[in-house]
């Protein structure tokens, strides 16, 4: 629900947030007097390599492997490059991965929005906002900001319940520090709903992803579109400096 990114970024405002190679040749061969050259010259004899019919085997299907690999690596990255595009900001400053089957969408209050394609209320969203702050820490602990959200979620008129699932942080663009959160959320608008959240401040700026899916118990989120969003969420980040 992007407007849970517009409810927690007044929430911020309000707490101050605006603040072995071979051995060289010799160009010139020295001559080698007749006393010291060898009568004979010394007899080399091939080296004998035996394999057994089990390491002839497993060498075969190691060969068949490797030669298989890449093309396996090759599928994989084709299949991710056809599921997602990239999406850049390049004047709010900010990158991220969207499904390439959502559209976009022009909605008041946010910076852009995304929504899967005859079901709106699965989005991705993205608010920019000036503050004062120059990180997240500044502000507080992932935990104490993953509280905030909640609370203002339960504040909504419209909202039954909610409960926090998951906190972490991670290193963006550049040492940047993002807050990743998950929650479900029950409202009266859309019914259960399970959201990812991810938040960061740079160059005065406030950055918040919110990305929102049906997760009710007739029809739970699938491992797959879990795997998906999750790919979005670690996906936010500063746009790379020009």
């Amino acid at each position: 629900m992007i407007m849970s990114l517009v409810t927690v970024m007044g929430l911020w405002g309000a707490c101050n947030l605006l603040k072995p190679s071979s051995p060289p040749k010799t160009l010139f061969p020295i001559p080698i007097p007749k006393a010291l050259k060898p009568k004979t010259q010394p007899k080399w004899k091939p080296l004998e390599c035996c394999l057994s019919k089990r390491d002839l085997n497993l060498s075969i299907v190691s060969l068949l492997l490797a030669a298989a690999l890449p093309n396996t690596v090759f599928k994989v990255v084709a299949q991710e490059l056809e599921e997602f595009q990239r999406y850049t900001d390049s004047v709010e400053g900010f990158t991220l991965l969207i499904p390439s089957s959502w559209i976009k969408v022009d909605k008041g209050g946010a910076t852009v929005l995304f929504e899967e394609e005859n079901k709106g209320v699965n989005n991705v969203g993205v608010v920019v906002s000036p503050v004062r702050l120059e990180s997240l820490k500044q502000f507080g602990s992932p935990q104490f900001v993953a509280d905030k959200v909640i609370q203002a979620e339960k504040r909504k008129e419209s909202t039954k319940d909610a409960e926090l699932i998951g906190v972490a942080e991670r290193s963006g663009q550049g040492g940047l520090q993002v807050y990743e959160f998950e929650y479900i959320v029950d409202s009266t608008r859309g019914g259960m709903k399970r959201i990812f959240s991810a938040a960061f401040v740079n160059s005065k700026k406030l950055y918040l992803l919110n990305i929102a899916h049906i997760d009710k118990p007739e029809s739970p989120l699938d491992s797959h579109t879990r795997t998906m969003l999750e790919q979005v969420l670690h996906s936010f980040d500063a746009a790379p400096s020009t």
